[in-house]
């Protein structure tokens, strides 16, 4: 039985390890990726109740750098199975809600520890396989911000549950943070194993319980989130991890009267589309469900003409040629100042030839293959419409080669029209448009990124003139969730920098704060009357 007010580990940002040459780091996760590699294909199943479940509709699972390569076959499921994990997941409600929260916590923490440790590389190597990343980009999402979710998450959950009301004389007043009433469903991308595990993780922390649907390609990566919960001595039915088809489990969830929550990210058109049925059900629920959705973006460069230009230059190539541009804040709209633009052309033109295309078991290899062929033919098709219209030029790049695997080499293209159909539209791969707009109208280049796109994500504004940063924050308040300035506008880091947009980016909940994970509870207040009164009259009643 508690006695004491607990506090948890002061979390501190687990470091990135360089992974430079010779470094023993290096070595251990070039190894750990060829063993994976190489393997036999390992059998994925479903996670139900804390048991395995398997299948007869198998599905192979390929590497995008490599497609005809199998590492994995996955079971997928039906709506029985969907069914199944719900009814898991109620039945271990009371008991994991009711569990001190410092126990639940204790089990996150252990995950942390074990990922820093012993599961570090095979986590890293998951994700360079299944999700195409480099060594240096599945470092910081696989390793570095899973654990710092892990961390954090359990020091918000302390804050939150210590803020309590003031009380009157004789009167003791108090909040409760309940779980919310009925299972949550995590509905999660393929583009950051940290996310991926965060959704089910952070809901379930709070005392719910959760139907875990990951994309199709990140269940590889998925799977070994599930067996770390495990092994960090998760119970059995808190995390159920279904793979199933999209509306197959949308029929089930949404029309079930315990669904109490969605944690969605992914794209805008599938949230709003989940949002509609969710109204349409509405009266079904016991309750009124949460909502939290992280979506799309269309993610924007500003320079203004006192911006440097190597700066602006190593901005644009971090910021949109990262992980294929494959990130949600990935710069894929810039505005350059006429007056800078010779000589960002020409660096711009000369860095970006020099980025590396190829597997993610080559550490020079800065680009590697697009998630998919679905992926992969949008891009393409991008590139081709640039090619063939004349407000565009494909400055460089625009190479596409699926032979092997899905691979889209880093293309810059050049608009004339600041609407034109890539400034807008998400592309979600390694394109960045660029507009050249007068120097002495920054006012105008700043209404056009406000209004150009529908969403409201990420951006960077480079500057030296402190008025002008000023003007930008101003003119762009409601552009960016995460603004950035003099810096690419991608790697937000848990615990400094919450994560989250508005608009059609999502719901602005912010992944990495207590804003998150005050979405899942439902808080009750307690009024206690130490010494109640005895009779009902008041004084003003007396003559």
């Amino acid at each position: 039985m508690p006695n004491a007010f607990f506090q948890v580990p002061y979390p501190e940002n687990e470091p990135v390890l360089s992974y430079g040459p010779g470094s023993p780091e290096r070595e251990a996760q070039l190894a750990e990726y060829e063993r994976m590699l190489n393997q036999d294909p390992v059998r994925v199943p479903m996670v139900i109740g804390g048991k395995q479940v398997f299948t007869d509709d198998v599905r192979p699972l390929t590497p995008p750098h490599d497609h005809q390569r199998v590492i994995g076959h996955a079971h997928f499921g039906s709506k029985e199975h969907v069914t199944a994990a719900i009814d898991a997941a109620l039945e271990a409600r009371s008991s994991w809600a009711a569990l001190d929260w410092e126990q639940r916590a204790s089990i996150f923490l252990k995950a942390a520890e074990m990922l820093a440790g012993p599961w570090r590389t095979r986590i890293n190597a998951a994700t360079m396989l299944a999700q195409g990343k480099n060594l240096n980009q599945a470092e910081i999402d696989a390793s570095c911000e899973f654990i710092d979710f892990l961390r954090f998450n359990a020091q918000f959950t302390q804050e939150i549950y210590a803020q309590q009301p003031e009380s009157a004389p004789g009167i003791w007043n108090r909040l409760e943070y309940r779980a919310l009433e009925g299972f949550v469903f995590a509905i999660t991308p393929f583009n950051f194993t940290a996310i991926a595990g965060n959704l089910p993780i952070s809901a379930a922390l709070m005392g719910n319980v959760v139907v875990w649907k990951p994309s199709d390609e990140q269940i590889y990566s998925a799977h070994v989130i599930m067996e770390l919960l495990h092994a960090a001595g998760l119970p059995e039915g808190v995390i159920n991890l279904v793979t199933v088809d999209g509306p197959v489990a949308g029929d089930v969830v949404f029309g079930h009267p315990d669904f109490a929550g969605l944690h969605f990210t992914g794209s805008t058109g599938v949230f709003r589309h989940l949002w509609s049925t969710i109204g349409q059900n509405i009266a079904k629920y016991r309750t009124y469900p949460r909502i939290v959705g992280e979506t799309g973006g269309k993610d924007f460069i500003i320079a203004h003409r006192s911006a440097e230009v190597d700066e602006v230059v190593t901005g644009i190539v971090r910021g949109s040629f990262e992980f294929q541009g494959q990130k949600c804040s990935a710069a894929s709209r810039v505005y350059i100042p006429d007056n800078l633009w010779p000589a960002i052309q020409e660096k711009l033109k000369t860095q970006v030839a020099s980025l590396k295309v190829g597997s993610p078991g080559n550490p020079e290899n800065f680009v590697g293959a697009v998630i998919s062929r679905k992926s992969f033919d949008k891009i393409k098709g991008y590139i081709e419409y640039a090619k063939g219209h004349a407000d565009g030029e494909i400055l460089c790049g625009g190479h596409c080669d699926d032979s092997v695997g899905y691979f889209v080499h880093p293309t810059v293209i050049v608009a004339s029209d600041p609407h034109f159909k890539s400034m807008e539209e998400e592309i979600f791969g390694p394109v960045v448009t660029i507009y050249i707009y007068p120097a002495d109208d920054f006012e105008g280049a700043l209404q056009l990124v406000d209004s150009t796109s529908e969403y409201a994500l990420t951006g960077a504004v480079f500057a030296r003139e402190r008025y002008a940063i000023d003007d930008a924050m101003r003119a762009l308040e409601n552009a960016a969730g995460n603004f950035y300035i003099n810096d690419k506008p991608t790697g937000a880091v848990v615990g400094q920098q919450p994560f989250g947009g508005a608009r059609g980016s999502g719901t602005n909940d912010k992944a990495g704060s207590y804003l998150n994970l005050l979405r899942w509870v439902s808080p009750r207040t307690i009024k206690e009357t130490l010494v109640p009164p005895t009779d009902y009259s008041y004084p003003f009643h007396q003559s």
